[in-house]
């Protein structure tokens, strides 16, 4: 029998690592960590190997932002496990660059770095993580598994602070909210996390967490399972907040004209 196959984007720090310490444990799994640093990635490694020695891990060093670096690391996991259940597309990094006016001189074309990691980045992995999924069986429960997309609560409310950051993260929160239903006819589910402040190390600074409210990895943990152990959840955003897993709905329509809308395009199976 085949072990699950879990794959952790920016499996070897921040939250990333959290989900991969949460279902190590767990029989019959096996772990591939997807990282862009090669040398974290191997610690890593090592430490998990040694404290769960009866857990099964590999490492794959991956540029997110690149199709061809995403696509050759889930080849090699289908290669080497022969099927890949849950993707959980983590991977992210903090605002680079800025949107405001120059002091002086001409504009500066703007950095798009988080874009092409935090967005385009997800975008590959959801595109290539459906694309084994669907190989798969359904399981009893109906479900052939599960992508879990890494949001945050900046893609919930305004975050000023970073605005570029926020619109990747709202990005990612419309995608698993859009792609929901169309993944259900594969037997697949999405969801999102949308934390609060989690002390990872995307901060450049960790004096930033001082004057945080911080939520605790545990919540991360106990939504991620949640999302992997409930195939009746899809299309949902956990807003991890403190001790709290809680869902964050949808805006409702403004309108009946405004749903009947969407429910058309729905039904000619284009726009």
């Amino acid at each position: 029998m085949s072990k699950r196959s879990i794959i952790v984007t920016g499996g070897a720090s921040g939250i990333g690592l959290g989900i991969v310490r949460q279902f190590a444990p767990q029989p019959n799994t096996h772990l591939t960590i997807f990282d862009i640093n090669a040398t974290t990635g191997a610690t890593v490694l090592g430490q998990l190997r040694s404290e769960f020695p009866s857990s099964s891990f590999s490492f794959e060093r991956v540029d997110v932002s690149n199709w061809e670096s995403q696509a050759t690391a889930f080849e090699n996991v289908v290669t080497q496990q022969g099927r890949v259940d849950v993707v959980f597309a983590n991977a992210g990094i903090t605002e680079k660059g800025s949107l405001l006016p120059e002091k002086e001189g001409k504009p500066v074309k703007p950095d798009l770095a988080t874009v092409n990691v935090n967005f385009v980045g997800v975008l590959y992995s959801v595109k290539l993580a459906v694309h084994y999924i669907a190989k798969n069986e359904a399981a009893a429960n109906g479900s052939k598994g599960s992508v879990i997309c890494t949001a945050s609560n900046a893609g919930v409310y305004p975050f000023p602070m970073a605005p570029v950051y926020s619109a990747t993260k709202h990005g990612v929160i419309g995608l698993v909210r859009s792609l929901a239903r169309p993944l259900e006819r594969e037997q697949i589910q999405i969801n999102g996390f949308a934390p609060a402040v989690i002390e990872t190390n995307i901060a450049p600074s960790s004096d930033l967490f001082k004057t945080m409210i911080l939520t605790p990895m545990s919540t991360a943990q106990r939504a991620a399972e949640q999302f992997v152990t409930n195939p009746s959840l899809t299309g949902k955003i956990a807003e991890l907040h403190g001790e709290h897993v809680t869902f964050a709905e949808p805006p409702a329509y403004v309108d009946e004209d405004t749903r009947k809308n969407i429910e058309n395009f729905w039904a000619l199976g284009y726009a």
